[in-house]
């Protein structure tokens, strides 16, 4: 597809087929998303993929079975392949520590940087990789995640790593679940964006 086409189609999935994805081509999404900007190619970025009996053990924990009964997406459970997103903001201290960049102050501490690059660049990435996904016809969903201090203790993320959220990916059921609440609310105009010169 066209690159304006990817963007235009992309859309929230929240209703999958429990079909197995071609782990090939998540690597191919993922090599394609570490393209993405990132301070001084730090690239600080992680995703721990969960797949086959990990899945629910994931669902275990962020939705217990007990809430399942009126949760409104339940085909979003059959999705065959998660990943918690993470940034990992130690990995910036290292690379601003380099000599290339040492002068700038920023590998000496996190408080020193203006923004949260580690954040920022995690979010770049999680975008390009939703596109790439939606350019191999998979359909994706990125969430907020419930239950972060036990998902941290199950899948081994340290205390120091920010948890972004959750992506899960796989083949779409057409015409399943409902649009999420938002589906309809009408998108910004770019006169809505932009603002020449000043505030």
């Amino acid at each position: 597809m066209e690159f304006r086409e990817v963007v235009r189609a992309r859309r929230m999935t929240r209703d999958f087929s429990s079909a197995p994805i071609d782990p090939s081509v998540l690597e191919r999404c993922v090599e394609i998303a570490g393209r993405s900007p990132s301070a001084g190619k730090t690239s600080g970025w992680h995703l721990v993929v969960l797949e086959s009996d990990e899945v629910p053990r994931y669902w275990d924990i962020a939705l217990p079975r007990a809430k399942r009964g009126t949760f409104a997406f339940p085909g979003l459970l059959a999705a065959p392949f998660l990943a918690l997103v993470l940034a990992d903001p130690r990995d910036y201290l290292v690379r601003y520590s380099e000599p290339d960049k040492s002068a700038t102050g920023l590998g000496d501490d996190l408080g020193a940087w203006p923004a949260p690059y580690w954040t920022i660049d995690a979010a770049f990435a999680t975008m390009t990789l939703l596109h790439a996904l939606e350019d191999e016809g998979l359909g994706a969903l990125f969430f907020a995640h419930a239950e972060e201090s036990a998902l941290r203790r199950e899948f081994g993320v340290p205390d120091e790593v920010v948890f972004l959220g959750t992506l899960c990916a796989g083949h779409r059921v057409e015409g399943g679940a409902r649009p999420g609440r938002s589906a309809a609310r009408p998108g910004r105009s770019a006169g809505d964006i932009i603002h020449r010169g000043r505030w």
